[in-house]
């Protein structure tokens, strides 16, 4: 991977359509667009404000009074160190990746995407993106946490891809310039309402995929209640900043609730009943690695606002279309303008 701007020096006319200028120049280590320069740190362009930059990052860079401050007072600088923690212990693309994939863009021709250039919002290590990065023309990918420096090392092989430490709420980019965008598993993470945030990307582009946690609406009852439970449970261990702590209940989470209701599904599909055990659906063919990290971004994110398929269908007063997958995961669907 270089450390250096030319990565982009054949990018220049994606970013000066991406930022809505012709004013664009390129140095050795950042670039200015109009009169504001943004840092470059390992290809991935610096545009959070000052007050959001991560201290690992502050520490490379020198900070100037041009990026000014941001306009989003509801930045959760404890969901981007969680999210930077959990992709700093989870950062590879692992094999359940690529059928994870084919489950979120079910409802999606992927096929038609080559001459588009698709936006991943919240792109964590770039899992997704990965599975994109040869069926689009370009993939922009952007996230307000470390991660984007593990997603910048899992796509080191895609030409076509551009990285961004960015705040979904507060972009410098000119509006639609994105044919498609996905967010997947993000904007319930936010403090603001993700149906109205839904609303506000959507000036990115005229089609989005998202992914919004359910609220257990097609599912048992008794679901709901061991919700409870485990919300209570979560909003305890997320004040727990030590790694090594974190960890060990990760662990121990996973191998004392989510292994032993798996293999409880297990046992009970044989019947034909493995689907009223919690957590069997999803997990069932999953690696340990692969439950280890859900479980870590369970217990130690502060934030889950959970929508029903009432609640997303609400997005209609909005948008034209609005499509709902009936298949896993709860609840992902189309927005169309």
């Amino acid at each position: 991977m270089s450390n250096n701007i030319f990565y982009y020096s054949d990018k220049i006319e994606t970013l000066k359509d991406i930022f809505g200028t012709q004013n664009i120049k390129i140095d050795i280590d950042k670039i200015k667009v109009n009169d504001i320069e943004y840092p470059v740190i390992d290809d991935v362009i610096i545009l959070l404000k000052n007050e959001h930059i991560p201290i690992e990052i502050k520490n490379k860079i020198k900070l100037t009074k041009a990026i000014s401050k941001s306009k989003n007072d509801t930045f959760a600088k404890d969901i981007q160190f969680t999210f930077s923690k959990e992709w700093e212990k989870f950062p590879e693309i692992l094999p359940e990746h690529e059928k994870e994939f084919n489950l979120y863009f079910d409802i999606i021709d992927t096929n038609s995407f080559s001459q588009m250039r698709v936006a991943d919002f919240g792109c964590g290590i770039g899992r997704w993106s990965y599975f994109l990065k040869d069926k689009v023309k370009e993939i922009i990918l952007l996230d307000f946490s470390m991660s984007i420096f593990a997603a910048r090392k899992n796509l080191k092989e895609a030409k076509n891809a551009l990285f961004f430490m960015a705040d979904i709420k507060d972009l410098p980019f000119r509006e639609n310039f994105a044919d498609f965008i996905f967010s997947l598993g993000v904007l319930h993470h936010l403090e603001t309402d993700a149906l109205e945030e839904i609303k506000k990307i959507s000036k990115y582009s005229n089609k989005l995929l998202i992914f919004l946690y359910y609220k257990l609406d097609n599912r048992p009852y008794i679901w709901q209640y061991l919700l409870y439970i485990i919300t209570a449970i979560r909003k305890i261990l997320c004040r727990t900043r030590n790694e090594k702590i974190r960890m060990f209940i990760t662990y121990l989470f996973l191998f004392t609730v989510y292994i032993p209701l798996i293999y409880l599904g297990k046992l009970l599909n044989i019947f034909g009943l493995g689907k009223y055990i919690p957590l069997y659906d999803f997990y069932h063919n999953k690696s340990l690695k692969r439950i280890a990290q859900d479980v870590y971004d369970r217990f130690f994110t502060r934030i889950e606002n959970r929508y029903s398929k009432k609640d997303i269908m609400k997005l209609k007063e909005y948008f034209k279309n609005i499509k709902i997958s009936e298949n896993l995961p709860y609840w992902h669907f189309i927005c169309e303008k």
